[in-house]
């Protein structure tokens, strides 16, 4: 079975990714896992990925960081903010950097597969 899209997960937290991975997985997509921002951000611009699901709080490069720099390098990378910050700054501050999607934890996974349905739909599969 053709996959529906290759997504990279980038959250610190195994269990978190481990339930959005096994979900996606389940609904067709390919799923591959970063456990840190600095690693999420080098898998990010190694290989090209239809969606990228990035956590924000994370020890080693926070995830503004790694939106600034990965949309530095590919401009047109699709991305999903998932985090605790919760504040309206915050959700516009990576909005504005160019995150098409923001989603605050706890989450529902039925709402988190709907907006990877929409970022999705009908892109292109950019694979590299």
């Amino acid at each position: 079975m053709a996959h529906l899209g290759r997504i990279l997960i980038v959250d610190d937290e195994p269990k978190i990714r481990s339930f959005i991975g096994r979900a996606l997985a389940a609904t067709g997509y390919a799923t591959e896992f970063a456990d840190s921002g600095a690693e999420g951000l080098r898998r990010a611009l190694a290989t090209r990925y239809d969606l990228v699901i990035l956590d924000l709080v994370m020890p080693d490069l926070d995830g503004r960081q790694v939106l600034g720099r990965l949309l530095a390098a590919r401009p047109g990378q699709a991305v999903i903010v998932l985090s605790c910050v919760a504040d309206v700054a915050a959700k516009v501050d990576c909005l504005e950097r160019g995150a098409q999607d923001y989603l605050t934890k706890p989450f529902s996974l039925a709402e988190l597969l709907a907006r990877v349905r929409v970022r999705l739909r009908g892109e292109p599969h950019a694979h590299a």
